[in-house]
């Protein structure tokens, strides 16, 4: 990234200083081998967040192989939409087996990182950080008169301050601004394990009693090597197992749906008592999915009934819907001519076209009917109706087409709703004046003219 398009640049390296800051901050940072850049970038930067995202993954991918990497959700939206999690794809394997399911992580996350558009695939929990253990000889500390929790004390405050068991205050006298004091070992002194021996290891009996010395950590406890997890996380008490991926290049759905298969082909291989859920954002999405679909089918239901009851018949209202399918097709033309995935704004924008496309249909079918009733044949009324009604429809859609304009050419994510509705009523205006007429023609020609009621009986129209 050029030095002028970068405005703030702030490196968290390591742990936080206290366990407060630690415990209350969003710092994704777990040990003193992880680290956290965050950018700001100007306005007039020449390129896209997305771009330099892209670069700054192909130069660590080859410069640092042996490092892992992902980017946070900087802007509120995803943040929100992700739920809290760093990723917009989280798989989580859920149950009590845990060496057995971490097995199956690893392997699922070497599966997830061959699929085209899957960035940033990592192994959320830690289960093998390298730790020291002072294991105690309390034989040898009884007869020192120090017990472990003496020794664990000692230990705490000199590594971690004694503000957490002994709190202390001063108060400035001539501003009466309050401190906190807190007491430990200088870190630069603390380099190596014969440091840590060094520390001096006390009691409250020791203190007051002057003849016994006060001894040495390594007098009484022995440092070990092993293993310990560092992030451990549980749903509904089971523990569970994270593998976060992100998109470049492709749309969410793509991914998630490359995923999903591997996610079938792994079910099979879990224990008795573990699950493979999907969350974060894919979860939000095809929930959201299922919402606009199922509200677009009973939009489209709803119209057709009240059209019913104000029509009395049940062939003019399906006639009126006739113009939704060349809206739909409008939409899904539109979307792949601008390289435009389908999301929750375009089925918004799908939405709207449709109750704009069955208004214009509306328009001339009562069109049609009145010169129907006025004596005229059924291909004589649909002709009028598409010369007369030709106006007030184009200039409902022309209104509709030029206000969305604006907004498709935008970059934000509200334009796949002025793509879809420009090249929904695009198509829908045209099949409004030309197949609705036609079909009535049709419809009417085979019914002789006869209007129905609801009840199925025929009225006899008598022309003036």
């Amino acid at each position: 990234i050029p030095a002028d398009e970068i405005e703030v640049m702030t490196d968290n390296i390591g742990l936080p200083v206290s366990g407060v800051n630690f415990a209350f901050s969003d710092c994704q940072t777990i040990s003193e081998a992880d680290g956290e850049i965050l950018l700001t970038l100007s306005e007039h930067r020449r390129h896209s967040t997305w771009d330099y995202q892209k670069k700054i993954r192909e130069m660590l991918t080859r410069q640092f192989p042996e490092c892992e990497y992902y980017f946070q959700p900087a802007d509120i939206v995803t943040q929100i939409l992700n739920a809290g999690l760093p990723a917009p794809i989280d798989l989580k394997i859920i149950g009590f087996d845990k060496q057995t399911n971490y097995n199956l992580a690893l392997d699922l996350k070497r599966q997830v990182e061959k699929v085209p558009g899957a960035v940033d695939v990592c192994l959320h929990q830690v289960v093998n950080s390298p730790q020291y253990l002072f294991q105690v000889d309390r034989t040898r500390a009884e007869q020192m008169g120090l017990t472990q929790k003496d020794i664990s004390n000692s230990l705490l405050v000199t590594l971690s301050s004694s503000f957490q068991v002994m709190p202390n205050f001063w108060v400035n006298p001539q501003t009466g601004v309050q401190y906190y004091l807190a007491a430990f070992a200088p870190q630069y002194r603390i380099s190596s394990i014969n440091d840590l021996g060094n520390i001096a290891v006390g009691s409250a009996t020791t203190e007051k009693d002057t003849k016994q010395p006060v001894q040495l950590l390594a007098n009484v406890a022995v440092p070990v090597r092993q293993y310990t997890p560092y992030v451990v996380n549980h749903v509904n008490v089971a523990p569970s197992f994270d593998v976060y991926a992100a998109c470049q290049n492709r749309d969410l759905g793509g991914v998630s749906d490359d995923i999903g298969k591997i996610v079938q082909s792994f079910k099979a291989k879990l224990p008795r008592g573990s699950v493979i859920v999907e969350a974060g954002q894919v979860m939000s999405m095809r929930l959201a999915f299922a919402g606009l679909l199922i509200g677009l089918v009973g939009a489209v239901i709803l119209v057709y009934l009240l059209l019913v009851v104000n029509f009395q018949s049940w062939v003019d209202p399906l006639i009126i819907l006739m113009a939704i399918p060349g809206a739909l097709s409008g939409i899904v033309w539109s979307l792949f001519v601008t390289q435009t995935t389908l999301s929750v704004p375009a089925l918004m924008g799908a939405i709207m076209t449709i109750g704009v496309a069955s208004a214009n249909s509306i328009l001339m079918i009562t069109f049609c009917r009145e010169q129907l009733e006025a004596g005229m044949s059924p291909r004589e009324a649909a002709s009028a109706a598409g010369f007369q009604r030709f106006r007030p429809v184009c200039m409902t859609a022309l209104a509709m087409i030029i206000g969305m304009i604006p907004m498709s050419l935008s970059a934000g994510q509200n334009a796949p709703i002025g793509r879809a509705v420009i090249g929904g009523l695009s198509v829908a205006t045209f099949s409004t004046l030309i197949f609705v007429p036609l079909i009535f023609s049709i419809v009417r020609e085979r019914m002789k003219g006869a209007p129905r009621s609801v009840h199925g009986h025929s009225q006899e129209m008598k022309p003036r």
